[in-house]
């Protein structure tokens, strides 16, 4: 476990040291400064058995800090060759390539580069990673000036850079919101991962639960009757604390609705509540719906690694779609499931002519933006419910939550998911506040951890990078006694609950059907009911008086005088 900087400590780190964003200026050009790979500034390599189950290149016993990579003979070539691919396979990508104009408009922009001051990371000069090397190996100029052109060749340096600075870039898309021309920078990330794939440059943590989810269906690589067990241990906590009984159905066919959401929700804090939300959802309002045990994982790591893995953990769930006989798919509360099924999917694994245009069997509404990919996302389905009166729903079991809302980046910027969420969350608690405006909707500053960099290892690049959001969420900690942080997104859940304990402790983080799930009343339900789904006891109120015992007779003590009750 690598050691993590205090608050204190990195905060004078990156008050001390030199850097753009204090109007210092580098000694020497991005070009000559070579990498350095630090405890607590990369992740680890992926692990050999992983790349060879999946069918990955060049698996081996390495670490990013090794000065030898065990390259295989002949990598710059393969490199060369992959990039020449990509810019014939995507006009994106050559594009990007061609029209920046090195403007500066999304100079500032990046969390990385704000946390840290590097300026490597910013987004113009992180792109130029790639574009030198575009320059320099496919352009008569670069070819010819090399860097007077802007231009250098494919060498183990650069390789390394891209390792360092592809994996400091969440493909959140702030930067390209002020673009000007309007460049995809996590576009660019997309692809320079992959072509450091090609020659096994990849981290563990993104490849294991890729090799997990290819297997087993889910990022930890759990069996069926696993995840069956650990969703109806949840069922059993629900009917403890609420005294509603759940009965999950798994792998039903002729279902109306297959519901994916991701496997950290069945499994890891605080998304458990997520899910103890989505259930107690389902029952209220009798939904016909069915989970299944093969597609257990709506998250999609393969969106990190290459074109080829995402489609192909992507199809699983128009697979079992398709096994069950559902009519359409709705989806869980998960940043890049969303970005990939709604910029993605349809092309990819698509069109799902077998599934019917999704309709809301309680309300009616045909929700015409699925037309395509036949899955709308939970947030709008509930939305929907609310706006028609179907939910009874008592907002004051949520008012010890004071709360925000993050705007999770795959959600809000690759979706435009913007409305629908805090639509729900303001019908289901009393007290809400928005964080500062440029921090929020479009503008909203990532978790600092996504696109699979939620390793401990990298943790003092992620509180780095995660610096921006906690401090808007420190803002409203401060100015309205905020102590609740809520998003959808798995990966935000986890990871900003870490960045929260470092920067803003006492700042607690959920997702969104927690509190519907706290707010929602059953007939039949436990009352008065004293606990919220984590089990805390958020109300007030007055048990009932039992009748006084009977008073016991005094015993004598062994000095024959009275002894105490």
């Amino acid at each position: 476990m690598v050691k993590t900087p205090k608050p204190k400590e990195l905060t004078e780190n990156l008050l001390e040291k030199p850097n753009l964003l204090r109007g210092d200026q580098p000694k020497q050009s991005w070009m000559e400064t070579p990498v350095e790979f630090k405890p607590g500034t990369y992740c680890h390599a992926a692990k050999p058995k992983v790349l060879e189950g999946l069918g990955f290149p060049n698996p081996r016993e390495w670490q990013p800090g090794d000065d030898d990579w065990q390259l295989p003979d002949g990598w710059e070539e393969t490199i060369l060759k992959g990039f020449q691919e990509r810019l014939k396979k995507f006009r994106s990508f050559k594009l990007y390539m061609d029209i920046c104009v090195r403007c500066g408009a999304c100079a500032d922009k990046c969390h990385f580069f704000l946390g840290s001051g590097d300026p490597k990371n910013m987004p113009v000069l992180r792109a130029e990673l790639v574009r030198s090397i575009y320059r320099g190996e496919f352009k008569t100029a670069g070819k010819i000036l090399g860097s007077i052109a802007g231009g250098r060749k494919m060498t183990i340096g650069v390789l390394k850079e891209w390792f360092m600075y592809f994996h400091q870039c969440t493909q959140c898309r702030r930067c390209s919101v002020f673009c000007p021309y309007g460049i995809d920078t996590a576009e660019i990330t997309m692809m320079a991962r992959e072509m450091m794939s090609l020659v096994g440059a990849n981290i563990n943590w993104i490849m294991e639960p890729v090799s997990n989810c290819n297997r087993t269906g889910n990022h930890l690589g759990l069996q069926p009757h696993a995840f069956v067990s650990s969703i109806r241990s949840l069922c059993e906590d629900i009917e403890e604390i609420t005294g509603v009984s759940i009965d999950v159905p798994f792998n039903k066919k002729g279902a109306e609705i297959l519901f994916i959401t991701p496997s950290a929700d069945a499994f890891a804090m605080p998304g458990i509540y997520t899910m103890m939300g989505y259930l107690l959802l389902f029952k209220h309002i009798g939904l016909d719906y069915t989970m299944s045990t093969y597609a257990s994982e709506g998250g999609n790591f393969g969106s990190f690694t290459n074109n080829e893995t995402m489609k192909m953990l992507n199809a699983k769930m128009y697979a079992e779609a398709k096994r069950l006989g559902v009519k359409w798919i709705l989806g869980g509360e998960c940043g890049h499931m969303w970005r990939v099924v709604h910029q993605y999917m349809d092309t990819m694994n698509g069109p799902a002519d077998f599934l019917e245009l999704p309709k809301s069997p309680i309300t009616g509404t045909v929700f015409s933006n699925a037309a395509s990919t036949k899955m709308v996302h939970i947030a709008e389905f509930t939305a929907d419910l609310i706006k028609h009166g179907k939910l009874k729903l008592d907002p004051s079991r949520n008012d010890h939550w004071h709360t925000t809302w993050h705007d999770s980046c795959n959600t809000a910027r690759g979706m435009g998911l913007l409305e629908e969420p805090r639509y729900v969350l303001q019908n289901v608690v009393n007290k809400f506040h928005e964080m500062p405006e440029n921090t929020i909707r479009e503008q909203t500053f990532c978790c600092g951890s996504g696109t699979g960099l939620n390793t401990d290892e990298f943790m003092e690049v992620r509180m780095k990078g995660g610096l921006p959001r906690a401090n808007a969420v420190k803002y409203v900690m401060e100015k309205h006694d905020v102590n609740l942080l809520s998003c959808v997104c798995a990966i935000d859940r986890a990871t900003l609950s870490s960045l929260v304990q470092y920067w803003v402790p006492g700042m607690e983080v959920s997702g969104l059907h927690e509190l519907v799930g706290n707010a929602l009343v059953f007939e039949g339900e436990k009352w008065p009911r004293a606990m919220d789904l984590r089990e805390d006891e958020p109300y007030d109120y007055e048990e009932p008086e039992e009748e006084p015992e009977a008073e016991a007779p005094a015993e004598a003590t062994e000095e024959g005088g009275e002894g105490d009750v």
